[in-house]
């Protein structure tokens, strides 16, 4: 009798455990979240474009998930000691994850050791860190486009129109296109990876090319009309094809050989910006290569999500090496070009 009743009372003490253990389940439960996120820069316009887009997808999984969500947006103005002071005030804060756009994609351990001490998730858009860095905790993730596929697809569209119609790439019909290359920071990878294989891109389509000159604009419209302003003079009547990293210093092209008044020179760029696109639709742009902004902003979003949540990555945006997730990305051509 007293076997039985110590049973009784055992298994009444682990019902009431195991109920006061849901009970502190269901109160732990997150009814929302605190995503810090920091950018290099607030005027670069392909991360203003995917600032507006991760806002909006914040907002859609509130709505869908009936899920709170905090976005405490800071700018970095391109100071590392900035951005690292914001991830700082970010934990102290109690964010529940980090959305890093890194100022300096090599220099991103004191992020990571601030992270890691706080047990706070960590994912990186834009701005690859190293491989070193990435490998140091599971709890490190990365949102961006594939630098190598970008820089192909940007070579075949000037591949495919030289085989289709050589006259509108060879312009003075010499058998040669002469180009001038503008590149965005040196210490970006994806800004090295993009100017190898374009132009790599062009030698394996057999596209007899010859490069001109070339300089670094540091992504900035400005710096990119005031080099292509400086070749203009220096290589009157030679450039035929302008290969940029990124559709703003295309644009900057595009704005010195207007004021030049010179037309029919090939401009491509990268990124499909809002700006870009406009210059695409005009003509003014042969064209851009662009990732799904839709995708790559609900990528961070979700991602980020799991992170605050504890759950596992979205299934709906596989993730190589359980890291990286790389955002599709598509050629847009003029049709002003296409119907020549």
């Amino acid at each position: 009798m007293k076997r039985t009743i110590k049973i009784f009372l055992s298994c009444m003490a682990a019902c009431l455990f195991l109920t006061s253990c849901q009970g502190v389940r269901k109160e732990e439960e997150k009814t929302s979240i605190r995503i810090g996120i920091s950018l290099y820069r607030g005027d670069d316009t392909f991360i203003n474009n995917i600032r507006s887009i991760i806002e909006d997808k914040a907002k859609e999984y509130e709505r869908e998930s009936g899920i709170k969500v905090t976005l405490d947006i800071q700018e970095a103005k391109g100071n590392q000691n900035t951005q690292n002071n914001q991830v700082e005030r970010f934990i102290s804060l109690g964010c529940d994850v980090l959305c890093i756009n890194p100022v300096d994609r090599m220099d991103t351990s004191l992020i990571i050791d601030k992270a890691m001490t706080a047990n706070v998730p960590v994912v990186f858009f834009n701005r690859q860190p190293v491989e070193e860095d990435m490998n140091r905790w599971d709890k490190l993730y990365y949102v961006g486009v594939d630098a190598k596929e970008t820089a192909i697809l940007q070579g075949e569209m000037v591949v495919d129109l030289y085989r289709e119609q050589p006259e509108a790439v060879d312009l003075n019909g010499d058998g040669v296109v002469s180009y001038v290359m503008l590149e965005g920071e040196t210490s970006h990878q994806d800004s090295l990876i993009r100017t190898e294989w374009s132009v790599q891109t062009l030698k394996d389509g057999r596209v007899p090319i010859e490069k001109i000159t070339g300089g670094i604009a540091n992504w900035e419209r400005s710096q990119a009309s005031a080099l292509m302003e400086q070749w203009l003079a220096e290589y009157p009547d030679t450039i035929e094809l302008v290969i940029s990293n990124n559709d703003d210093m295309a644009l900057g092209a595009i704005d010195a050989l207007e004021r030049a008044q010179i037309v029919g020179v090939n401009v491509i760029g990268i990124d499909g910006t809002t700006p870009g696109l406009e210059a695409l639709e005009s003509g003014k742009l042969l064209g851009t290569v662009s990732a799904n902004k839709e995708i790559y902003g609900s990528a961070v979003i979700k991602l980020a999500a799991s992170c605050a949540l504890g759950e596992e990555p979205p299934e709906e945006y596989p993730l190589t090496d359980g890291t990286y997730f790389w955002t599709p990305q598509e050629i847009l051509i003029t049709k002003i070009k296409e119907n020549l």
